[in-house]
């Protein structure tokens, strides 16, 4: 079996665009979201990045699933997995890139050469479901 980076994802549309996030030295944007902590649900990560990456406050218990989505890592010959598990979800406060987020940027479908492979899929899936533009 390949080794795999399992990650959660925030789908938040806005005017039918996506919205993506970058962290600084990076060229690719991609969902805001992370890593679970030890211990961690899906929600609390959630809840736990989006604090950290964006100074918003999602309202962990209108979380809901959106999709799970696997693609190669970029610039990966071994084979490596990113799985993104996406939820959406209702937050208060103003997006406000912290710690290592650079920059956001709300993307179409179109866009899709700025953020990775399975963030390409998200916006494929999000396109087919006439979500986004």
């Amino acid at each position: 079996m390949a080794d795999l980076i399992d990650k959660i994802a925030w789908i938040h549309l806005e005017d039918r665009r996506l919205l993506v996030a970058r962290n600084a030295g990076r060229e690719r944007f991609y969902l805001p979201g992370g890593k679970r902590e030890p211990g961690e649900t899906d929600v609390q990560t959630l809840v736990r990045e989006l604090d950290e990456e964006l100074a918003v406050t999602v309202e962990a218990t209108t979380a809901m699933h959106v999709g799970t989505f696997e693609a190669l890592a970029d610039a990966r010959t071994d084979g490596l997995l990113v799985r993104l598990t996406c939820y959406t979800a209702i937050h208060t406060g103003s997006f406000v890139p912290s710690r290592e987020i650079e920059e956001i940027a709300w993307l179409t479908a179109g866009e899709g050469d700025r953020v990775s492979a399975v963030d390409r899929l998200v916006l494929a899936h999000l396109h087919d479901a006439d979500l986004i533009d």
